[in-house]
């Protein structure tokens, strides 16, 4: 066995001309309007604090997306709606959910978002759902949407994420690294 190196050649060969040459996630070059909405009857009613909407609002800050509050809305459809209108309407081009994805008969969530997103990004709904699932089996039950609002460069990224803290975590360790190259790509960059 030799231990003398070769060369480097200078000239590319087959092999250099097949790879496959993945693009990097990169941050955000600069920071964008965010909106975090906290869907529960028991939050909205001052029952119970909300846990999981700061926790989404900070996530979310250390991606480069600026939460300046976090909506609190009961588990109503035309409540997240109008909260979800009213944040896109504002500016905000990353909108997260938290709560309401799970199987009860108030988690309409999903029902709230479907209308409102023109494209699902299913990929990433099974991602976020795969990722929870190598910390609970329970990560499978959320029927969380992720979409856009318009694929152009005017268009909001909405990610469901569940109304748990993990469930967040979960949500923003997927998206959050994603949320460059999806605002990049509704603003005609390419893949």
């Amino acid at each position: 066995m030799s231990t003398t190196s070769q060369p480097e050649s200078a000239t590319p060969t087959a092999a250099d001309a097949d790879a496959i040459v993945q693009k990097a996630l990169a941050p955000l070059g600069e920071p964008v309007r965010g909106a975090v909405i906290t869907v529960s009857d028991r939050c909205a009613s001052g029952q119970r604090e909300d846990a999981s909407g700061p926790l989404a609002q900070r996530l979310l800050g250390e991606h480069g997306v600026v939460v300046e509050e976090v909506v609190v809305v009961p588990d109503d459809i035309d409540a997240v709606q109008a909260a979800l209108r009213a944040a896109v309407a504002d500016g905000a081009r990353v909108v997260l959910t938290t709560g309401g994805t799970g199987v009860t008969p108030y988690d309409l969530t999903p029902e709230a978002t479907a209308p409102l997103l023109v494209t699902r990004l299913e990929g990433l709904e099974a991602q976020v759902r795969a990722h929870g699932l190598t910390k609970t089996p329970l990560a499978g039950l959320s029927r969380g949407l992720v979409g856009v609002t318009s694929r152009q460069a005017d268009g909001a990224l909405v990610v469901n994420a569940p109304g748990s803290r993990g469930g967040v975590k979960d949500t923003v360790a997927v998206i959050g690294p994603l949320v460059p190259h999806v605002l990049e790509q509704l603003g005609g960059g390419d893949h």
